[in-house]
C-alpha cells in the first residue's frame, strides 16, 4: 500500500512527457538504437511493428546545434509479414562504406529469426533461421565481428547462430530464457537471465557456466550487462529492480521496489556506468518509464508514456526511446 501511494504521488509531481516524439504509422513493439558506431552523424534506430521493420537515422539538438530538437530520416521500410518481438543490430551496419550495408536480426510471433541485409538501394536479402520451438524473448550479435547471433526462448534454451543460419551451440537452460548480453570485448562470454531469476554467464569454448547470480525474486523479466562498466549487471523482477557487482556476491547489492503493476525492462545507459531506466507492464499509472541513477534513493525521472514497448538508450547521449501507438518517445535524461 505505502509503495502504491508513495509511487502514484511522485508520479503526479515528476512526470513529464517526452523530450521528443516521432509519428509512426502503426503500433511499435519494439525498437533500438544500433549501439554501434556506423560512420553516420545521427544514430541508426529500427522500430518494429506488425507487419515492417523500419530503419532510420536520428540526430538531436544537444549533439548538433542546428537541428531544432531532433532530425529524424526514415532509410528504409523492411516488410516483415509477421509481428517483430525483439531487434539486435550488427556491427557491420555501416552508412559510410561503399556501397552502405544495414544488418540486424529480428525475432518474430512465428518464432523464427531473420537476418536482413540492405544496401538501402537495390540489394536486400532476408536469411530466416528456424529452430525455436516457442516465442523468442531477446536476441544479440556477437559485438565484435558480427559473424554470431545469441537467441533465448521460452523453449528453455538459449541457442548461437551463424549467418547462414546454422545453429553452432545450444544451452538447455532451467526455465524461459529473458535476456542475453554478449560481452563487448570478450568474444567467448555471454550472459544469460532466466525467468526464474537466476542470471547465468557462459564459456562459449568450454560451452560451460562459469558464474551464476540469484535474483530472489521471480519473475525475472529482463535483465543487461552494464557495458560502460562490466561488474554491473541489473535486472527486474517482480516489482523491484535489483543491481549486482559481479565480484563481489552473488546475491544482489541493491534491490528496490519501481513499478506497482509489474517491472517489464531494464536497460544500462551507455552514456554513464549509473544510470538506468526501468519500464512496467501496461496498468492503470500513466507514467511508465522510470529512469534511475545509483547515486539516488528515488527515480531522477519518471516519464509519462501510456502504452509503452520496448526501450533502448542512445550510444553516447543521455537518452532513451520507447515505442507506443502510432509513436517514438525519446527522453533527455540529465546526467
Amino acid at each position: 500500500m505505502y509503495m502504491t501511494t508513495w509511487l502514484e504521488a511522485f508520479a503526479v509531481a515528476w512526470s513529464r512527457s517526452a523530450s521528443y516524439t516521432v509519428e509512426c504509422e502503426d503500433y511499435v513493439h519494439v525498437v533500438e538504437f544500433s549501439p554501434f558506431e556506423s560512420g553516420a552523424a545521427g544514430a541508426l534506430l529500427a522500430y518494429g511493428g506488425n507487419q515492417y521493420v523500419v530503419v532510420g537515422t536520428c540526430r538531436f539538438q544537444e549533439e548538433d546545434t542546428e537541428v531544432d530538437g531532433i532530425e529524424y530520416t526514415t532509410l528504409r521500410v523492411f516488410h516483415h509479414g509477421v509481428r517483430v518481438d525483439a531487434i539486435a543490430w550488427s556491427p557491420e551496419s555501416r552508412l559510410d562504406a561503399l556501397p552502405k550495408q544495414i544488418r540486424f536480426c529480428t525475432a518474430s510471433a512465428d518464432r523464427k529469426l531473420r537476418i536482413l541485409t540492405s544496401d538501402l538501394q537495390d540489394r536486400h536479402e532476408v536469411k530466416v533461421m528456424d529452430g525455436h520451438s516457442d516465442y523468442i524473448n531477446d536476441l544479440v550479435f556477437d559485438p565484435r565481428e558480427g559473424q554470431q547471433i545469441a537467441s533465448v526462448s521460452d523453449d528453455h534454451t538459449c541457442r548461437i547462430w551463424d549467418l547462414d543460419g546454422s545453429q553452432k551451440i545450444s544451452f538447455l537452460l532451467r526455465s524461459p530464457g529473458m535476456s542475453v548480453c554478449w560481452h563487448p570485448e570478450d568474444a567467448f562470454k555471454l550472459m544469460v537471465a532466466e525467468k526464474n531469476g537466476m542470471v547465468r554467464f557462459y564459456d562459449l569454448i568450454t560451452q560451460q557456466a562459469i558464474l551464476s547470480l540469484d535474483c530472489g525474486l521471480t519473475p525475472l523479466m529482463s535483465a543487461d550487462w552494464c557495458f560502460a562498466n562490466t561488474i554491473k549487471v541489473g535486472a527486474v523482477a517482480g516489482n523491484d529492480w535489483v543491481i549486482w557487482d559481479i565480484t563481489r556476491s552473488s546475491y544482489p547489492q541493491e534491490k528496490r521496489p519501481a513499478h506497482v503493476d509489474r517491472t517489464r525492462l531494464f536497460k544500462w545507459s551507455k552514456a554513464n556506468e549509473n544510470i538506468f531506466a526501468t519500464t512496467g507492464c501496461p496498468g492503470k499509472i500513466n507514467s511508465q518509464l522510470l529512469v534511475h541513477h545509483l547515486g539516488h534513493p528515488q527515480p531522477i525521472m519518471i516519464g509519462s508514456a501510456s502504452v509503452g514497448a520496448g526501450l533502448s538508450w542512445h550510444r553516447t547521449l543521455p537518452l532513451c526511446v520507447i515505442g507506443g501507438d502510432r509513436k517514438l518517445s525519446f527522453w533527455m535524461t540529465e546526467m
